[in-house]
């Protein structure tokens, strides 16, 4: 075969104290899945199933990057999450063999466009500019299943330039890792290589160039990302 272009770049993620790498094909992100949070920003999450909305494979950047403040938007926001990886795919998987399904775990950071996405809420339009743009998804090496077991309490917080932002713990939950695994692959086909960010807990809030925000979540250590000045 011969391609017209050259091909794009395998994204993937590096392996906690492993040299082999973690090919990514689909990033997919649960909306809302700390109750505090879903209040924060106006849900009831008492009423509401979850809900999800994808960013390209190609947004993720590693531990220690630094990202350009993205364009179009004067509130980029942090928001710290667990990260799920699919090993085996399946649809309409019942959630008592969900995990099953999971390769490893990792720290993430869905960095957002607050106000990209506070307008395209009010007229009803897709998010898909206020949560998929380039350098969007932060993420930490995968820890493998069969070194962390399946995390479902913790520890997850952030900090901006040492000062707290987020805490809260993974108990916290609205709709477990098992619920959501099942629940997606119910509308969409899941496969190896599928990233799952899991939710953010309360406390979302601004960053501006020159800041250092750093994820933790317990056994899976920390994530860290600087922002840099707009891109020329």
């Amino acid at each position: 075969m011969t391609w017209a272009i050259p091909c794009p770049a395998q994204p993937s993620l590096a392996i906690e104290g492993s040299d082999a790498r973690f090919p990514v094909r689909r990033i997919y992100c649960v909306g809302q899945n700390y109750a505090a949070h879903a209040r924060e920003m106006g849900s009831n999450p008492d009423q509401e199933p979850p809900f999800f909305f994808s960013k390209p494979a190609d947004a993720l950047v590693a531990d220690g990057t630094t990202v350009p403040y993205p364009p179009g938007t004067e509130n980029l926001h942090h928001e710290a999450e667990l990260v799920v990886a699919i090993g085996t795919g399946g649809t309409n998987i019942a959630r008592d063999a969900a995990l099953d399904h999971v390769w490893g775990y990792a720290v993430g950071n869905d960095l957002t466009r607050r106000d990209v996405q506070a307008a395209a809420k009010k007229i009803g339009r897709p998010w898909d500019m206020a949560k998929g743009f380039d350098h969007s998804a932060p993420c930490g090496p995968l820890h493998p299943v069969s070194a962390v077991g399946h995390p479902s309490s913790g520890r997850i917080s952030l900090t901006v330039n040492g000062e707290p932002r987020q805490s809260s713990n993974l108990s916290d939950l609205i709709w477990p890792v098992a619920d959501v695994i099942s629940y997606l692959s119910s509308l969409v086909a899941l496969a190896p290589g599928d990233l799952i960010f899991t939710g953010t807990p309360e406390g979302v809030g601004p960053l501006v160039p020159g800041d250092t925000c750093v994820v933790e979540i317990d056994g899976l250590g920390r994530l860290t990302t600087r922002i840099g000045t707009p891109a020329a």
